[in-house]
C-alpha cells in the first residue's frame, strides 16, 4: 500500500473544532540503522499471535502486544501513552520501519521505557485501522501505512504519522512523554477534540425525502469524473495508479446503459493498459497492487487476493461485452494464480504475497537481460525481447528489466511473419520456461492467513467467469470456497473474519456479511440452489440486527455488541474495495427482489438517497452506490427460469453482457416469491418482471436476450 514519508506536526486540520497547534523539533534523518538487534525478546507478546504480521514482529526487541485488554488496562494502570503502530504483512515500507526502527534496541529502549507499543494487522482489524487512519487524515491531510499513532491510555489519539526515520521517531516520543507530563490537560483537551473529530467524520447527512435518481443524473456522474480520467494510459490520471475494479464496473454498465462511448472507450483502454503493463505478472499471471508511476509499468509488487478477485470479474463481465481473447487469456492466467500460490488445502485463499523477496522489493520478478537470453532459445530472442520489450521501455533499475508489453498479438505476428496460433504456442513455451526457472528463486514472503470478506470476494470472481466463458471448473471453485466460509467461518447466521492454520477467529465484521451474501446470491443465480439463497438471508437478518443504525438504516463496520472502540465507524466511500454499506445496499435490492420484500427494496432506496449525492458529485469515490443508482434510473429485470431446461436457458441468456437484470431459475417448484407459481405444465418459461410485476412469458434464450438488449444502448462488440 501507498507510504508517504512525510512526518507531520502535531496539529489537526479539517474538522469543525478549533485545535492548538503543538509543535515538536525534528532531528536529523537517520544515515544508519546499526545496533540493530536479533535476540528474542520474553516480553514481546506476538509469538501467539494468529497475524503473520504480527509474527513478523515477534522477534523484535519492542515490548509489542497485540490489540486487547492485556495492554489497554497496563497503559491505565501505569498511566502510559500508547504506540499504536498498523500495518500489514506485504506492506513494504512497514518492513522498512521493522528493520529501521523496530529491530533497533535503541528504539525499542525508549518505546519500552515510556509506552505501552500495540502492533495491529490491519487486515485482521479493519475497524482499529479506519478509526486511527481517520485520525491521521484529520492530523495531517495524509494516509498510508505503516500507520503510527500516539494515544493517551483510553485509546484517543495526539499525534500520527506513517514511516518514520528512527532518530526522528526516538525524538517525537521523547517530545511527546515530556508533553504528557508537562501539560497533560492540553494533550487530554486535544485528545478528546480529535477524538470527536472522528465521531463527527461519520456522520452522514440523512436524507428522509424519496430518492430521485435519473438518466440526467447518470451522466452527471460520468462529466463530474471524466477530468480525472487518464485519456491515454487508462485509469485514474495520477501517480500512483491504482486498478480501481469497483470503478471500472461502474463505467462499464453506465456505458452500456446510456451508450456513452467515450465512457466504454476508456474501459476498453484501462483494461488493455493494465493487462500489458509490469502490473500485471506477464509469466505467471496475477496482478499487483499498483504502480508507482502513471504507466502501469513499475508495480508496487506485492499481490493482494481482494485486487484479483475483483479483477477476475471485471475482466470476465468485459468479455460478455467484447469478446476480446485477452481478457480470457486475463481471466485464465489470474485464475491459475491464485489456485497456484495463493490456496490452501482447506480450499480457502490466502490473503497475500509480499512485495520483497531476499530484502529486495520485486526481486523475485524481475530480470537481467543476460539471464533471459540464457533461458529463451536463440531463434526466439528478437521476437520474445520485442514481445515483453526487453529495451529500453522494460528496464527498470540497476540493469533490471520488467516484462511489458505494448503491441498486440496481431501486430506483433504481422511483423515477424507468425499465425496467431503460432505466436501462441511461443508464449506458452517461453512462460513455462521463465515460470520453472522463477520457481527456483527464493519466494516472496506469503501471508497465509485466510478473510472471510476477501474469499467471499473470490466467490463472486469465480461467479462472473462461470458466467462468461461457462468453464464448470470456476463454478467448483466458486463452490468449494463457499464450503470452507460455511464449515469453518460460518455459525448459522454468525461469521468469523479471519483463519489461518485450522482456527477461525476474530468476531465477524460488516465486511464479511456484505460480501458473503453478495458471493451466496451470485451462487443461488449460478446454481439454482436455494440454500445458498437462504444462508444470504440468515447473514442480511443477523447484520440487521447487530449492525444497523435504526435512525439510518445504513450498517456500522462493528456489531453492537462486543468490543467498543473510541469511535463508531460507519464505511460508506468506496475505494479500492467497494464500502461494505454500498455492497449491503446492492444486497438489500436483490433480496427484496426475489423475496419480494418490499421493505428490502425501500431500505436500499433510502440508503442510496442519503448517499446520493455524494455518488453524482464525487462518482470516483462512491462508484458502487452510483451503480445501484443506474438501477433507479434505467429499467431493471427480474428474469425469472422455469422448467425442465432452465439450467440451459440461463446458460444461454447469461451469455449476454445484462448490467439491468437479475437472473434466477429453477427446474422445479418453487417457494421462492419470483418463482413461485410459474413453473410451466410443459417445456420452459422465462419471465420477464419488474418488482415482481410480469410480462407474458418467453419461450427461447434468444427472445430474452433480444428484449434485455433493447436496454443496452452502447453499440455490442460481441464477436
Amino acid at each position: 500500500m501507498l507510504t508517504f514519508n512525510v512526518i507531520p506536526m502535531l496539529t489537526m486540520r479539517r474538522i469543525a473544532t478549533k485545535v492548538p497547534l503543538i509543535t515538536l523539533l525534528w532531528a536529523l534523518i537517520c544515515t544508519g540503522c546499526e545496533n540493530t538487534s536479533n535476540m528474542s525478546n520474553p516480553h514481546n507478546k506476538l509469538a501467539k499471535s494468529q497475524s503473520p504480521y504480527l509474527l513478523q514482529h515477534a522477534e523484535n526487541p519492542v515490548n509489542w502486544y497485540p490489540w486487547g485488554d492485556e495492554a489497554l488496562n497496563r497503559a491505565s494502570t501505569e498511566d502510559k501513552l500508547l504506540i499504536v503502530s498498523i500495518g500489514y504483512s506485504a506492506c513494504h515500507w512497514c518492513h522498512v520501519m521493522e528493520h529501521e526502527v523496530f529491530e533497533n534496541d535503541s528504539a525499542a529502549a525508549v518505546m519500552n521505557a515510556d509506552f505501552i507499543s500495540i502492533k495491529v494487522d490491519r487486515e485482521e482489524r479493519p475497524d482499529i485501522d479506519e478509526i486511527y487512519m481517520r485520525a491521521l487524515q484529520l492530523m495531517t491531510n495524509q494516509g498510508g501505512w505503516p500507520l503510527n499513532v500516539v494515544c493517551l491510555p483510553n485509546g484517543k489519539p495526539i499525534w500520527g504519522a506513517t514511516y518514520v526515520p528512527r532518530e526522528k521517531w526516538m525524538q517525537v516520543l521523547r517530545e511527546l512523554k515530556n508533553l504528557y507530563r508537562d501539560d497533560r490537560e492540553k494533550v487530554e483537551n486535544y485528545a478528546e477534540q480529535l477524538t470527536q473529530g472522528i465521531q463527527q467524520s461519520q456522520l452522514i447527512a440523512l436524507k428522509r425525502e424519496a430518492l430521485s435518481y435519473t438518466e440526467v443524473d447518470a451522466d452527471s456522474v460520468f462529466e463530474n469524473w471524466r477530468a480525472s480520467l487518464d485519456p491515454e494510459e487508462g485509469g485514474p490520471k495520477r501517480a500512483p495508479k491504482f486498478p480501481m475494479p469497483v470503478n471500472l464496473d461502474y463505467l462499464m454498465e453506465y456505458a452500456s446503459l446510456s451508450g456513452n462511448e467515450e465512457a466504454w472507450q476508456h474501459v476498453k483502454l484501462s483494461l488493455k493498459k493494465m493487462a500489458y503493463g509490469g502490473i500485471y505478472d506477464q509469466i505467471g499471471g496475477g496482478f499487483a497492487r499498483y504502480s508507482v508511476d502513471a504507466y502501469w509499468k513499475v508495480p508496487h509488487f506485492e499481490k493482494m487476493l481482494y485486487d484479483n478477485a475483483q479483477l477476475i470479474g471485471l475482466y470476465s463481465k468485459a468479455y460478455r461485452l467484447k469478446a476480446d481473447p485477452l481478457y480470457a487469456e486475463i481471466v485464465k492466467q489470474s485464475v491459475d494464480f491464485i489456485i497456484r500460490e495463493m490456496r490452501d488445502e482447506s480450499g480457502a485463499f490466502y490473503s497475500a504475497l509480499d512485495a520483497d523477496s531476499e530484502g529486495e522489493e520485486g526481486k523475485f520478478y524481475i530480470w537481467k537481460a543476460e539471464e533471459l537470453q540464457k533461458l529463451i532459445p536463440a531463434a526466439d530472442w528478437a521476437l520474445f525481447a520485442a514481445y515483453y520489450n526487453v529495451n529500453n521501455e522494460g528496464l527498470w533499475e540497476h540493469g533490471n528489466y520488467i516484462l511489458l508489453r505494448q503491441k498486440d498479438d496481431n501486430e506483433i505476428a504481422a511483423n515477424f511473419e507468425l499465425s496467431l496460433s503460432e505466436l501462441e504456442n511461443r508464449k506458452k513455451q517461453w512462460q513455462a520456461i521463465l515460470m520453472e526457472y522463477r520457481g527456483k528463486r527464493i519466494r516472496p514472503g506469503l501471508d497465509d492467513k485466510a478473510l472471510s470478506s476477501w474469499n467471499a470476494l473470490a466467490i463472486s470472481g469465480f461467479t462472473e467467469a462461470y458466467r462468461s466463458f461457462n468453464e464448470r471448473s470456476y463454478l467448483d471453485l466458486a463452490e468449494e470456497t463457499a464450503e470452507w466460509l460455511l464449515k469453518e467461518q460460518s455459525d448459522q447466521d454468525q461469521l468469523r473474519h479471519a483463519w489461518r492454520n485450522g482456527h477461525s477467529h476474530i468476531e465477524g465484521l460488516l465486511e464479511d456479511y456484505a460480501f458473503a451474501i453478495q458471493a451466496f446470491i451470485d451462487l443461488y443465480s449460478c446454481t439454482g440452489k436455494e440454500s445458498y439463497l437462504e444462508q444470504a438471508l440468515r447473514w442480511m437478518q443477523f447484520a440487521q440486527r447487530e449492525f444497523e443504525d435504526r435512525n439510518s438504516g445504513l450498517f456500522y463496520t462493528r456489531p453492537h455488541t462486543g468490543e467498543q472502540l473510541i469511535a463508531r465507524s460507519m464505511e460508506t466511500a468506496d475505494n479500492v474495495i467497494p464500502s461494505a454499506n454500498s455492497v449491503m445496499a446492492h444486497n438489500l435490492f436483490r433480496l427484496g427482489l426475489i423475496y419480494s420484500k418490499s421493505a428490502y427494496l425501500e431500505q436500499a432506496r433510502q440508503n442510496l438517497a442519503h448517499l446520493s449525492a455524494q455518488a453524482k458529485d464525487y462518482g470516483e469515490s462512491y462508484a458502487n452506490w452510483a451503480r445501484l443508482g443506474l438501477y433507479q434510473a434505467y429499467p431493471f429485470y427480474e428474469i425469472a427460469i422455469s422448467g425442465p431446461e432452465a439450467d440451459l436457458f440461463f446458460t444461454k441468456i447469461m451469455e449476454s453482457f445484462i448490467p439491468n437484470g437479475l437472473l434466477v431459475w429453477s427446474k422445479e417448484s418453487s417457494t421462492i416469491p419470483l418463482l413461485e407459481e410459474r413453473l410451466p405444465a410443459e417445456g420452459t418459461l422465462i419471465y420477464p418482471c419488474q418488482e415482481g410485476s410480469c410480462r407474458l412469458p418467453m419461450k427461447e434464450p434468444k427472445e430474452a436476450q433480444s428484449f434485455l438488449n433493447n436496454f443496452n444502448k452502447l453499440t455490442l462488440e460481441k464477436s
